[in-house]
């Protein structure tokens, strides 16, 4: 049922003017008049009796008018919900992204973007674990792989680098890696299911990190935890230059392959449902992370 139709319905059983609903809508009469009539003939009842100097509502009017206003009034509230049809975004948003990307990058600014949004309550699964943004209600998801699915649609959020890196103390005790080759005969700690990448050699050879023809004795599910087993000298790893910018300033990590490139163009992609209309309130959070986070950015994309 059209609820454009109903809402003028409302307005003229309430006026008993249908010009006067009409222009209220920014409808001209004879266009109110023919949508009031295919409402008629829609549900095979009079609504309102017209004559040259009055309207009436009828009976079946009567009997619809208060269904009328509360089919109205349920598209009122669930726009509200969905944080539309208001100045000031509202709702609740439930957002997915990589616990270790979040913890650094996206939990520190809550407080700022639920200052700017009063009206918006945030529901967050921070996960390294991929979530099915479909079947989990999610509004917004991060992902850092490029987007696969065609029922979703995607906007770059950030670059996002790969290096090679080790503890001081591994490096010590192992020796560093002159060439890919060299990674064969080292003890390796990778992500799970982490698929091959390529590396680039300065003269543009091409060789892959590829961890499961390797030497691989730690395989983990989260980053942070990849982190903290390269810390300890667990062995050489692929992590986002994100994670661990500061233990390579700092020098608790080290570069390994410095000279070699992880060509596999990764980037940071907010996610969401491909539909015909973008929520106020993603749209808002979208907004916040792509103006804080995207563009010039933190400084671990410099």
């Amino acid at each position: 049922m059209d609820t454009e139709s109903l809402r003028l319905f409302v307005l003229a059983a309430e006026r008993l003017n249908i010009s006067a609903a009409g222009r209220d809508l920014g409808l001209a009469p004879a266009v109110a008049s023919a949508r009031l009539a295919k409402l008629e003939t829609s549900l095979g009842a009079d609504l309102l009796h017209r004559s040259t100097r009055k309207v009436a509502l009828s009976l079946e009017g009567a009997e619809l008018l208060p269904y009328a206003k509360e089919i109205l009034a349920q598209e009122a509230a669930a726009r509200t919900a969905l944080g539309l049809g208001g100045s000031t975004p509202t709702g609740t948003l439930r957002f997915a992204a990589p616990s270790t990307f979040a913890e650094l990058y996206i939990v520190p600014l809550l407080p700022a973007f639920l200052k700017l949004y009063p009206g918006i309550s945030l529901n967050l699964r921070l996960s390294d674990t991929r979530f099915d943004l479909i079947e989990g209600s999610f509004d917004l998801a991060l992902r850092n792989t490029a987007l696969e699915d065609s029922s979703l649609k995607a906007r770059k959020l950030a670059e996002d680098r790969r290096i090679l890196c080790a503890s001081p103390a591994y490096l010590e005790e192992h020796g560093t890696p002159r060439s890919a080759g060299d990674l064969n005969r080292h003890q390796l700690i990778a992500f799970q299911d982490q698929s091959p990448r390529p590396l680039v050699a300065p003269d543009g050879r091409s060789a892959l990190f590829d961890p499961g023809q390797a030497n691989c004795r730690i395989v983990v599910d989260d980053g942070a935890s990849q982190k903290a087993a390269t810390l300890a000298g667990a062995g050489i790893s692929m992590n986002s230059l994100w994670v661990v910018h500061r233990e390579i300033a700092e020098g608790t990590l080290v570069p390994v392959l410095p000279d070699y490139d992880v060509d596999d163009q990764s980037a940071l992609w907010l996610i969401y449902p491909k539909s015909n209309v973008l929520t106020a309130k993603v749209r808002a959070f979208m907004d916040f992370l792509l103006d804080r986070i995207g563009g010039s950015g933190p400084s671990f994309r410099s």
